[in-house]
C-alpha cells in the first residue's frame, strides 16, 4: 500500500490550504484514513481522522472549527481542507491508514505517506 501526499505550500496567516493523499495497492475503502503533523523538534501529532465511509470523523481540539477530513471512496483519496491557518499550524503534513476505524496515536498505522509540508507565514 502506497500513499501519496500533497497539497503543501506557503500561504499567509488565514490562508487557507487543501491537502490531498492518494492510496494505491490496497483495498481503500477498508481503512480508515488520518492526517498528522510534525513540526521541528515536536512528536507526531494527530490532527483528524476518517472511518471507511466518510461518516465519521475525528478531530483534535486545535483543528476543530477550522480543518475538515473528507474522503472519495472512488478516487481513493482522502483530503484535509485547512482554513484561517495560523504560524503555529506549520508542519509538515502525513496521512496515514489503517485497517478499521481511525485512532489517535501514530503507532496503531499500518501505511504512511511521504509528508508534505505547509509552511504558514505570520
Amino acid at each position: 500500500v502506497q500513499l501519496q501526499a500533497s497539497g503543501g505550500g506557503l500561504v499567509h496567516t488565514g490562508g487557507f490550504l487543501r491537502l490531498s493523499c492518494v492510496v494505491s495497492g490496497g483495498i481503500f475503502s477498508r481503512y480508515g484514513m488520518s492526517w498528522f503533523r510534525q513540526a521541528p523538534g515536536k512528536e507526531h501529532e494527530f490532527i483528524a481522522g476518517i472511518n471507511w465511509s466518510g461518516g465519521s470523523t475525528v478531530y483534535t481540539d486545535s483543528a476543530k472549527g477550522r480543518f475538515a477530513i473528507s474522503r472519495d471512496n472512488a478516487k481513493n483519496t482522502v483530503y484535509l481542507q485547512m482554513n484561517l491557518l495560523k504560524p503555529e499550524d506549520t508542519a509538515v503534513y502525513h496521512c496515514a491508514a489503517r485497517p478499521g476505524p481511525p485512532r489517535e496515536y501514530s503507532r496503531y498505522y499500518s501505511y504512511w505517506g511521504q509528508g508534505t509540508l505547509v509552511t504558514v507565514s505570520s
